[in-house]
């Protein structure tokens, strides 16, 4: 392979897209470069599932044994009424679709500290810093950090998030790409006084949604409040207080633990806001410049698989690099090997999740229905197809410096 004319490359993130790319592109030879606007590797978060190709990235990476021992294994999702009593308890796979015994459930933190532990070592990471200016050459890109640092690279990749900087940069505001499914959430953690282990506990009213979901009993849970919203707050991404103040107008007459969830999510130091949406974009990639992850076709929340097309989409798009010198028919083969399954997996989320946020009270009774008279869910088998929709390609033993086991 010719590795003279993109052999240098940066990485905008370092959640998982982006240390996932840098330990694939580490491995095939390349120079890699991960900037990250946090001060610090992001850890904790709410669990996460690997399923499908996904786990077979990270069998490939090596990680698999510790992913297993970092399984949170939820055995249980129970639903309750307004009022707090049960109206039925389903295995997780019921809902989410995935295969019991095959697919991982991880906090996310576990699964970044994983994949920051492989290239920590092998690559240069670039801590609470951020690519402020990007200029594509035709040759090179010339890209100024947020510290003022001028920095040459061969390609960038932006692999950071929803609200990706990169994508900004080259492509345009975010609102041109950005698909609305009309929800809002806020996680946090809080204390465990119900003594949850191993589950979720789901109630709901229409349009309004508060889970539980616990590991062990000894440890906090994580705490989420979803509500349904005609346009996007755009206005308190980046305001702390008006994301409380609005999550808490929202469940004001609120009964079960709801309130004492307010009251936790008002003095969490680990709150995470955000609006239930996907990304679309007719391309991901633009001269010298491509996305990955969330930030070229983030699935939504509600979706459980942002994470696996994160570490499926770095894969690929490190192995097309791998096997063609030129950037432009790389780009062209990533997208042309991952976009259907991609755009798959973007369906399922429809408007937004109705069985964890029916929208109406009658949408609400019927899924209430099903639940009472059902093991699993209708979407299910829809799911599971969408989830293993894709070979995962081979690209060789003999690429790059490093062995194919995923040992170093």
């Amino acid at each position: 392979m010719n590795r003279t004319a993109n052999r240098k490359i940066l990485v905008s993130g370092a959640s998982i897209a982006g240390p996932a790319l840098a330990y694939w592109l580490d491995r095939y030879g390349f120079e890699v470069t991960v900037v990250e606007k946090a001060a610090r590797l992001r850890g904790g978060g709410y669990p996460i599932d690997v399923r499908g190709p996904a786990r077979d990235v990270v069998e490939r990476m090596g990680l698999l044994p510790r992913l297993r021992q970092a399984h949170v294994d939820t055995r249980k999702i129970t639903f309750l009424d307004p009022d707090g009593a049960v109206i039925a308890g389903l295995r997780p796979e019921a809902l989410t679709g995935g295969a019991e015994d095959l697919d991982l459930e991880v906090r996310r933190g576990d699964l970044a500290d994983c994949l920051y532990g492989l290239v920590r070592d092998e690559v240069e990471f670039l801590f609470d810093d951020s690519i402020a200016t990007l200029r594509d050459r035709a040759d090179h890109v010339e890209v100024t950090f947020d510290s003022g640092s001028p920095r040459t690279f061969d390609l960038v990749i932006g692999a950071d998030g929803l609200h990706s900087n990169t994508r900004r940069l080259v492509f345009g505001p975010e609102e041109r790409f950005h698909r609305y499914l009309g929800s809002c959430f806020a996680g946090f953690t809080l204390p465990n006084d119900l003594g949850l282990s191993h589950e979720a506990v789901l109630w709901n009213v229409p349009g309004r949604a508060a889970v539980q979901y616990a590991q062990d009993p000894g440890e906090p849970v994580h705490g989420f409040l979803v509500f349904g919203r005609t346009e996007p707050p755009f206005g308190a991404f980046r305001d702390p207080r008006a994301q409380r103040d609005l999550v808490a107008s929202m469940f004001t007459d609120a009964q079960w633990e709801v309130p004492r969830m307010v009251a936790a999510m008002r003095g969490a130091e680990d709150l995470f806001f955000d609006v239930v949406s996907q990304i679309h974009m007719p391309a991901w990639s633009s001269g010298r410049v491509a996305l990955a992850g969330d930030a070229a076709h983030a699935t939504s929340f509600v979706s459980g698989q942002g994470s696996s097309l994160s570490l499926i989409g770095a894969y690929v798009l490190a192995g097309e690099l791998a096997t063609h010198a030129d950037h432009t028919t790389a780009y062209a083969a990533y997208e042309r090997t991952i976009r259907e399954f991609v755009e798959l997996n973007q369906s399922l989320a429809g408007g937004g999740g109705s069985a964890t946020l029916p929208r109406t009270r009658e949408q609400l009774e019927a899924r209430n229905e099903v639940l009472r008279t059902r093991t699993t869910l209708p979407s299910e088998g829809e799911r599971r197809t969408a989830y293993s929709a894709l070979v995962l390609p081979e690209y060789g033993t003999g690429l790059g410096r490093r062995a194919s086991s995923g040992t170093r």
